[in-house]
């Protein structure tokens, strides 16, 4: 991580003279890409890390594109020249998807979602004059072979993953026949592909669009039935109908011709249920094989979000076999396999966590039972190390940033809280009343302080439980 934050900083060199105050790890979501945020007085710059040297050279060139034809995307500013980092303009930290969760279903957040498609209306249409597809990252097209694909990745990724017992012959006839019907190339324009509310920016109640590498030409539908069929969204039916109802006006000025509504809203609701199949296909890619917690949580949110499809829009009676499964998978059922069982206000079951310092011996447990999990941070590099986090601990920004960025401290704890989520499952399906979990690392000031932190906010976020916290070596921290 620091030879790639020096490069990042011989960089951004080129275009600003003055050193930078600070840069920072963005989280990542689910690509391979690292972004950092780089500050200097009250200026921002984004820079990202990417060895998949074609994913950059295609954002590159569509930002450019784009750009030239002030579309609201960011402007990239320096490229590095093995073309692995590229400097761009900031356009904010909030998304639009945030906003609705600050918000909530305001007049105030529905504009934003018309203004959101009236931006991309003109991207589609507007942007994708001139546009050179021979820079898209996989197919030109999203025709019937990407549709197929989209399919087939739901099928090996999540519906293969529930063991349930169909006609696999079957099932691929009809995911043909349903890839030939979304295939029409009538209203094919730019296609974004990933267009969802944490791709969309709101910087001074205007929007920007963000990871758009992945787009290519296709239908214009699609990208409307990524938006607002988002599970994390959770838009209501009406909103929806209604911003339809207002993309179809927006587009229709744009188009050279009158576009037909009615073959819109048919490929509209195919594209829906693909979309909403795809993006429980990255659930289980993400969550069942990477293992990833964010992902496993999202599953009952795009289950349900494929129910409430299914009851505005039946599938097709010549879809048989894939009407029967889909109609199974949205059961209570499948949907309880992937809830967690949440705490409430009866249930007994108390988490201690505590960090500790191998140097002053293992905590104590004056619980009936005794047992519990002990976590070794020390292979983890330690802060304490340098100089400058020598007297900050775990629960300060700037040590949670070195253990972030420069260690493997989030592949550790995905695993442990892979290990401790089944005991707290079983704990709380038989009323137990106690479970210690441990984190010691040599000073309990860094690493191990991190450590319980963080795996008191998974466990009170995804089981609602009640945790007590303890950094048994407190008293000893350098000061």
């Amino acid at each position: 991580m620091e030879a790639i934050i020096k490069h990042i900083n011989n960089l951004y060199k080129t275009i600003h003279a003055v050193e930078w105050d600070q840069i920072s790890k963005i989280p990542q979501s689910g690509g391979d890409r690292i972004y950092f945020r780089i500050t200097q007085g009250e200026q921002s710059w984004i820079a990202t890390y990417n060895l998949n040297i074609k994913e950059n050279e295609t954002f590159i060139y569509f930002s450019e594109h784009f750009t030239s034809k002030e579309l609201p995307v960011p402007k990239v500013l320096a490229i590095s020249e093995d073309r692995s980092i590229y400097i761009q303009a900031d356009l904010g930290n909030v998304s639009l998807l945030e906003v609705l969760e600050k918000e909530g279903k305001t007049g105030h957040v529905f504009a934003l979602f018309q203004k959101s498609l009236k931006a991309l209306a003109k991207l589609q249409v507007e942007g994708g004059k001139g546009l050179d597809y021979s820079y898209c990252l996989t197919s030109k097209e999203f025709g019937k072979h990407s549709i197929l694909t989209d399919l087939l990745y739901y099928k090996y990724y999540f519906l293969d993953t529930l063991q349930y017992p169909y006609d696999k012959q079957a099932l691929i006839d009809e995911f043909e026949l349903l890839s030939d019907r979304l295939a029409s190339k009538e209203l094919n324009h730019f296609l974004f592909r990933d267009f969802q509310s944490r791709n969309i920016i709101v910087n001074n109640d205007e929007v920007y669009f963000i990871d758009f590498q992945g787009g290519m030409q296709g239908g214009l539908s699609y990208d409307v039935a990524s938006l607002l069929w988002q599970a994390k969204a959770e838009l209501s039916n009406e909103w929806k109908e209604k911003l339809v109802d207002y993309y179809i006006e927006e587009v229709q000025k744009l188009l050279p011709s009158k576009m037909n509504e009615q073959q819109f809203r048919n490929q509209y609701n195919g594209f829906v249920l693909l979309r909403l199949l795809q993006v429980l296909g990255a659930y289980g890619f993400r969550g069942l094989f990477e293992r990833k917690a964010h992902f496993l949580t999202s599953i009952p949110l795009g289950l349900n979000n494929l129910k409430n499809f299914l009851s505005i829009s039946p599938i097709s009676a010549d879809t048989p076999v894939f009407a029967g499964i889909l109609n199974w998978m949205v059961s209570e059922e499948v949907v309880q396999r992937f809830t967690p069982q949440v705490a409430n206000e009866k249930t007994p079951l108390v988490i201690t966590i505590n960090s500790f310092s191998y140097k002053k011996g293992l905590p104590n447990d004056e619980s009936d039972n005794g047992g519990g999990f002990i976590f070794d941070m020390r292979g983890i590099l330690n802060p304490g190390r340098f100089d400058e986090y020598k007297k900050l601990a775990g629960i300060h920004k700037p040590v949670q940033d070195f253990l972030e960025q420069r260690t493997k401290m989030n592949t550790f704890l995905n695993s442990v809280w892979d290990l401790i989520d089944i005991t707290v499952e079983n704990y709380l399906s038989r009323d137990f009343e106690s479970l210690q979990i441990n984190f010691g690392c040599t000073g309990g000031q860094h690493r191990s302080v991190y450590a319980a932190e963080q795996t008191v906010r998974h466990l009170r976020n995804k089981y609602k439980v009640k945790v007590l916290l303890e950094h048994t070596n407190k008293n000893n921290w350098v000061k």
